[in-house]
């Protein structure tokens, strides 16, 4: 049976869709919040964080759990979420952010390579291109793992929770095409 590809079908997957990018930025924000905080971004709120949680965040595992605690309570205070759930979250989340910690300092080493490398003398492009690869494939490797990390999170919540989550996450302008 042929999908339908009428404005009637696109308007039921959209939810999905919905969920699914609002989960996504949950979870990147979430691991972003962990790893790659500066502190203007506390000025800004509990969800604010680079891509892939690499920056200049603690690596003290208590102050991410911390902070990883906060931003389950601000992500869930309006889900009518069990403390059950935001338990099982919470740990999805710090694991996650453990997991990715190793990569980001892998990131922040390579980084400091990149800088040596074009204050040379002589450009070593050859040397570029290796670490612009092995940062490509550090970040396909932290996305897997978040996506990983939002398929579990997301698992812990019910339908309605999820819709409600992405609701908020439009309302606050983190999902593509929201109004801020």
């Amino acid at each position: 049976m042929e999908q339908e590809d009428t404005p009637a079908a696109a308007v039921s997957s959209r939810p999905r869709r919905w969920v699914i990018a609002g989960l996504a930025t949950a979870t990147i924000a979430a691991l972003g919040a962990t790893l790659s905080w500066h502190e203007r971004a506390e000025a800004r709120g509990p969800m604010m964080g680079g891509p892939f949680g690499f920056g200049g965040g603690s690596s003290d595992p208590a102050v991410r759990a911390k902070r990883i605690d906060a931003m389950v309570q601000w992500m869930l205070a309006d889900l009518n979420a069990t403390d059950d759930q935001r338990s099982k979250i919470s740990s999805i989340l710090q694991a996650a952010a453990n997991d990715l910690q190793p990569l980001r300092q892998q990131h922040m080493q390579a980084r400091s390579a990149v800088m040596q490398l074009l204050a040379a003398p002589t450009i070593d492009r050859a040397q570029l291109e290796t670490l612009r690869v092995q940062q490509i494939q550090l970040a396909d490797t932290a996305s897997k793992r978040m996506t990983q990390a939002m398929a579990d999170a997301a698992d812990v919540l019910n339908a309605d929770q999820r819709a409600k989550l992405v609701a908020k996450w439009q309302h606050h302008g983190h999902g593509h095409g929201a109004q801020s």
